[in-house]
């Protein structure tokens, strides 16, 4: 990303996590502005394999516009201030309802663990948020800054955090770690889906993802280069 403007950098981050299937026409990704770490890049509401840099709208961290804005935006882009607020480590946010993660949202005795050495991304404890518990029946959106808040405490110091019935919310340091830890965590769900139809899975010890969840930069970059590469 170097010599990339973030609006750039987070266009082609769209387009990356829906090539690699973990957006389709829904979820969002935003970046922290490395100026103003009071403000946030998201892009207006918009399938993200379609988004643009011009796409790009900046907000400050109660996730209002900075200035005019005549477009759509997402309803839900409150989740993206309220971690901002919470967590001033994370830098870039996705937020996602893949295939690969939901089966671990909806079945009552299916955790989500990490079977895989990229799978340690994700951590050796992934919460889980029910909107149902503190606010009762709704949409299962959230678009009230009191949801958001609920959502950003539960996922804590945490690297992601699982939303019942509804999907899953990623964090990261900057966009190649947030586009690292959102393709392979889904990855390893999938793994460890395929393993269960064969019987009892083998998991990793919290020491082994402790180890194995320290990716260099190099990796991160050459994992980055691909997914570019593959957007032509």
């Amino acid at each position: 990303m170097i010599d990339e403007t973030p609006q750039a950098a987070l266009a082609a981050a769209n387009r990356i996590l829906a090539h690699e299937n973990v957006l389709d026409a829904f979820g969002h990704v935003s970046v922290r502005h490395p100026e103003k770490p009071d403000h946030f890049y998201l892009s207006r509401s918009l399938a993200p394999e379609l988004v643009k840099d011009d796409d790009i709208v900046e907000f400050d961290l109660t996730s209002q516009p900075v200035g005019p804005c005549d477009v759509p935006l997402y309803s839900e882009r409150v989740i993206h201030g309220a971690i901002y607020r919470a967590r001033p480590d994370v830098n870039a946010i996705c937020h996602h309802h893949a295939a690969a993660v939901l089966p671990f949202c909806l079945a009552h005795d299916l955790r989500l663990r990490v079977v895989t050495q990229l799978g340690a991304t994700m951590g050796s404890d992934i919460p889980m948020w029910d909107q149902r518990d503190k606010f009762g029946a709704t949409n299962h959106l959230v678009t009230r800054a009191e949801e958001a808040a609920s959502l950003a405490g539960c996922l804590g110091s945490h690297s992601m955090v699982l939303m019942k019935r509804h999907g899953a919310t990623v964090v990261g340091k900057d966009l190649r770690e947030l586009a690292f830890r959102s393709i392979y965590s889904c990855r390893d769900a999938e793994l460890q889906l395929r393993a269960l139809a064969h019987g009892p899975i083998d998991v990793f010890t919290p020491d082994e993802i402790a180890l194995a969840g320290k990716f260099p930069e190099a990796t991160l970059s050459r994992a980055w280069a691909l997914w570019r590469s593959r957007l032509g």
